[in-house]
């Protein structure tokens, strides 16, 4: 970061030059620096982490009072909320590809729920998809995965949605972040909320239009 005097040949600055230069002032000083534009990754392991951090933050809200307190035993460790110990904890397991739980810790006994009737369908600039929930059991969410060309092989960096699946329904999600013109393959899975994933659906495949 440059201090510059009379910048543009001016008494004072501010704003971006041909997307290369940036003039500012920052307590008092005028400045300038060169125009970066704040990267977004969406590389596969990524979007699938995203879509993990959006789904848990979503479901805390929806815990019973019992099961965000089993959160406070691991919070105290580290002196953290309840809120940040049940992320935290929960995206541990998702990096190790396994799925997360609503109360601490990972019991791993409960059943996920059975998948019927998948829906792949083909629309303007994306793609319908989804399964119903035949079977309930103890099943608390959904995770849906996606390839190009090729069914998904259920990996971490192929999942780009999690979806909450509490109840034996119809559930459904638009994937928007897609290519015209080229062939989309999805998978779901669906997990108990103890942390079980249970045997997956192939939903098919589309190839959205313009």
């Amino acid at each position: 970061m440059a201090s510059v005097k009379g910048p543009l040949f001016s008494l004072d600055a501010s704003g971006t030059v041909g997307s290369a230069v940036v003039f500012s002032k920052w307590k008092g000083r005028n400045y300038v620096r060169r125009h970066a534009v704040p990267a977004n990754p969406k590389s596969g392991v990524q979007v699938g982490t995203r879509a993990m951090m959006r789904f848990l933050a979503q479901a805390w809200t929806n815990l019973s009072a019992a099961e965000q307190l089993t959160w406070a035993t691991p919070a105290a460790v580290t002196d953290i909320s309840p809120f940040n110990a049940f992320v935290g904890y929960n995206m541990s397991r998702w990096s190790l590809f396994k799925y997360p739980v609503q109360s601490y810790p990972a019991a791993e006994a409960n059943t996920a729920a059975t998948l019927g009737t998948p829906v792949c369908t083909a629309q303007v600039r994306s793609v319908l998809t989804g399964a119903t929930v035949t079977v309930l059991a103890q099943n608390w969410g959904m995770a849906i995965f996606r390839k190009i060309d090729s069914a998904p092989g259920e990996t971490r960096a192929e999942c780009v949605q999690v979806i909450p699946a509490e109840s034996a329904a119809a559930f459904t999600w638009t994937d928007s972040n897609v290519t015209v013109g080229s062939d989309y393959y999805y998978d779901a899975t669906p997990f108990s909320d103890d942390g079980v994933g249970g045997s997956e659906l192939q939903l098919g495949n589309a190839i959205p239009t313009a």
